[in-house]
């Protein structure tokens, strides 16, 4: 078999060909467009016997790349940029280059088994762009309120709008209530940013509603789950990238950072707090473990029993999470068994 490693660019990949062996057949460098990946296609061809393509996993980069030859019906794996380095740290020639990058990604690939297969996007890649995309919503509005409070705090500093009212719409005709009849740049610059304030909640209200009735079409079990509200579901949707990539409940676990780490001192063997994985998927997990723990009776008699035992708080909701995980991955493979069918029909 040929493996083609690819170092991913935004204006050219680079393709280093290798044998089962490791050994270099080939390199080639090209643009980015669908007819540089056609050319990259026939260049391929000329390497006898099965082959296929190892991508440094950067979608960003590479997604057009992905979508030309998944088009063309060739086989890609992912490699994770960390397998690279140990790779290129082992090589005999020294330095950093884009055929020194895609010859390690190369090699990575063949000596490590079971690597995500690439695909093209589906259902869950548009539910992280919008869940991206409202989260950059809501992270401009909080600068805005802030620059808002600060104008407000200078015209009248006895009166300020409540801790967390200006990421509401109800509170905007207070604060214009309040501004009716007071001149001068600084309150016209609280005008326009209350302005702005009202068309970013609306839009973040439009995204949470669109977000809301996708996710229950896709993952109606991930939403049965106690604690897991329709944003936190999207969340796990757009970071797990499809959850058949996952050979095992384990190995989800140790991509979303809940399993913990083997750590042997001698012959007594003990683990660590993992801090490794998917950060997103993890603090998704915990917002679900700290809702669980205040109010779902089975997550708080766990917690309970733990702590008589010995473990502190903080280690309880680790294990809590490490049992969410398993909880979560039974969900979403629920989800896609369901999905199967109806995509099929």
């Amino acid at each position: 078999m040929v493996t083609l490693g690819v170092d991913a660019h935004k204006r050219t990949h680079t393709v280093v060909a290798v044998d089962e062996h490791g050994g270099r057949l080939g390199q080639r460098t090209v643009g980015t467009t669908t007819t540089d990946h056609l050319g990259l296609l026939r260049w391929a061809e000329q390497f006898d016997g099965e082959r296929r393509w190892a991508v440094e996993d950067c979608r960003h980069l590479s997604r057009r790349l992905e979508r030309d030859l998944l088009s063309a019906g060739e086989s890609i794996v992912r490699v994770p940029p960390k397998l690279m380095a140990h790779v290129r740290d082992s090589a005999r020639t020294y330095g950093k280059s884009d055929p020194i990058d895609a010859l390690a990604v190369a090699r990575a690939a063949l000596r490590e088994p079971n690597l995500p297969t690439a695909r093209l996007d589906g259902p869950d890649r548009t539910v992280r762009l919008l869940v991206d995309h409202r989260e950059a919503l809501v992270s401009e509005r909080t600068r805005v309120i802030c620059r808002l409070r600060w104008h407000l705090h200078e015209l009248d500093p006895a009166w300020e709008p409540g801790p967390r009212a200006l990421d509401r719409s109800s509170a905007y005709d207070a604060v214009e209530a309040h501004l009716d009849g007071v001149h001068g740049v600084v309150a016209r610059l609280a005008r326009s940013l209350l302005t702005r304030c009202r068309q970013l909640t609306i839009e973040i209200d439009q995204l949470h509603a669109e977000i809301a009735t996708l996710v229950e079409s896709l993952a109606p079990s991930l939403i049965a789950v106690p604690g897991c509200g329709a944003l936190t579901a999207a969340k796990i949707l757009g970071e797990t990238a499809g959850v058949d990539r996952f050979a095992s409940k384990d190995a989800y676990a140790r991509h979303n950072g809940t399993a913990p780490l083997p750590v042997w001192s001698s012959n007594k063997a003990r683990h660590r707090l993992s801090r490794t994985g998917n950060r997103q998927l993890n603090a998704a997990l915990h917002r679900i473990a700290l809702t669980q723990a205040h109010w779902h009776p089975p997550a708080r008699a766990m917690i309970v029993r733990r702590k008589s035992s010995g473990d502190s708080g903080r280690e309880a909701i680790r294990i809590l999470k490490r049992r969410l995980s398993d909880v979560v991955y039974s969900a979403l493979r629920a989800d896609q068994a369901a999905s199967t069918p109806a995509a099929a029909a």
